[in-house]
């Protein structure tokens, strides 16, 4: 029988992306999906946004990540990211965390998604060109 490691997860959510996090004690390698950060991105902005909780805390290269992640895009999905490590680091220790978390804006959930289409427009907004003649 395999000794497990004790693990802190979290949960995180950006437009339609869901993420679901488990960290252990490690030297900082983020594993998405089964491949590296490197892989599932490819750009530096939304790498940038995973490693954002890390940086604010101070805990860089203490924590191994191992994430799944489901729906939506590049962008949403970074966000999902971040929030969900920010929660699970929120469980690793809650007194230090909490404030520099809170600060950054990392534990509150983005509310923003798509706007639904409206009848009579082609899109949420956008009308038909109007004709004066």
């Amino acid at each position: 029988m395999a000794t497990t490691l004790p693990y802190y997860q979290g949960t995180g959510r950006r437009k339609t992306s869901v993420a679901r996090v488990r960290l252990v004690s490690g030297e900082g390698q983020i594993v998405i999906n089964g491949r590296t950060y490197e892989q599932h991105f490819g750009g530096a902005i939304p790498i940038a946004e995973v490693f954002a909780p890390y940086r604010v805390t101070s805990t860089e290269g203490r924590f191994n990540a191992m994430v799944k992640v489901q729906g939506g895009g590049i962008s949403g999905q970074a966000g999902a990211i971040r929030h969900a490590i920010s929660r699970a680091l929120l469980s690793v220790d809650p007194e230090a965390f909490r404030l520099p978390l809170r600060q950054a804006g990392f534990l509150t959930r983005d509310p923003r998604a798509k706007e639904r289409k409206k009848y009579g427009l082609r899109r949420a907004r956008k009308a038909k060109q109007f004709t004066k003649r």
